[in-house]
């Protein structure tokens, strides 16, 4: 298992499932508890960058529409309106505890280029001074997270967190862990407590999108855990319906799958 006690520079991805209902609307009750508990892992000491998912499911929950829209033009319109939302959650709450946040939306193009290091500089100052970025892919000029099936926001976060020497990326879901099979379809499945190395056999365990708001699935996430654990960044995949499990993680318990760097 993964020393989590003395992780300091930590990234965290909270997914969609973790963010909203089922309806596409904020969890309210879940989130007040998340953003709490890490406030308080903030005040200990850590240096916490969140990827949050959830613009364009929240979005959609804003304007009150039935389903995600499929249409590339009608998902980016949707992310706009939902990254507002989505900040003033954050803003809102995290304000609550004497904790800025600050707003930083990526590309892939960006975080590949020479403009790299400007990204890195304003993250690290941003750190000095105390705030926790709330980091997303930018949807209205990215469309790839959008446009396929199968999202990008877990690969963000290893990217983000290899380009930011990261000691540990979180990436929170709807799923206990990696099961060795379908725990679905398989009452049998067991969650795989620890990953030393990701073979074969571990990315044929992957299988497809979650709930119907998410883009992401274990695929994701396994390729996530290939990014970090490849830059020297250890992973965990826990569940994010149940936020306090994060202080029994960082007190050393056997919480969600870890991918050792």
């Amino acid at each position: 298992m993964i020393n989590i006690a003395k992780k300091k520079r930590i990234v965290i991805k909270l997914g969609t499932s973790t963010l909203t209902h089922k309806t596409g609307k904020l969890n309210i009750r879940r989130m007040t508890n998340l953003v709490r508990i890490l406030a308080d892992l903030h005040n200990a000491g850590r240096e916490l960058l969140l990827v949050s998912s959830g613009a364009v499911a929240m979005g959609v929950g804003r304007l009150n529409m039935i389903e995600r829209p499929k249409d590339t033009p009608t998902k980016q319109a949707v992310a706009a309106v939902g990254q507002c939302e989505l900040m003033h959650f954050y803003e809102d709450m995290f304000g609550k505890y004497n904790v800025a946040v600050a707003q930083i939306l990526l590309t892939k193009a960006v975080l590949n280029d020479d403009r790299l290091p400007h990204i890195q500089n304003t993250i690290r100052r941003l750190l000095e001074m105390g705030v926790i970025p709330i980091i997303n892919e930018n949807d209205t000029v990215a469309i790839d997270e959008l446009e396929l099936e199968i999202g990008e926001n877990d690969s963000l976060a290893a990217t983000v967190a290899a380009a930011m020497g990261a000691d540990l990326l979180i990436i929170m879901s709807d799923i206990e862990g990696l099961y060795s099979a379908d725990p679905r379809t398989n009452t049998d499945a067991e969650v795989i407590r620890v990953v030393e190395h990701i073979d074969k056999a571990i990315e044929e365990m992957a299988g497809g999108a979650g709930s119907s708001f998410g883009t992401g699935g274990m695929a994701t996430k396994i390729h996530a855990a290939k990014i970090a654990t490849e830059n020297g960044v250890d992973m965990v995949i826990m569940n994010g319906r149940e936020p306090e499990k994060l202080y029994a993680l960082f007190d050393g318990e056997a919480i969600g799958t870890h991918f050792l760097a």
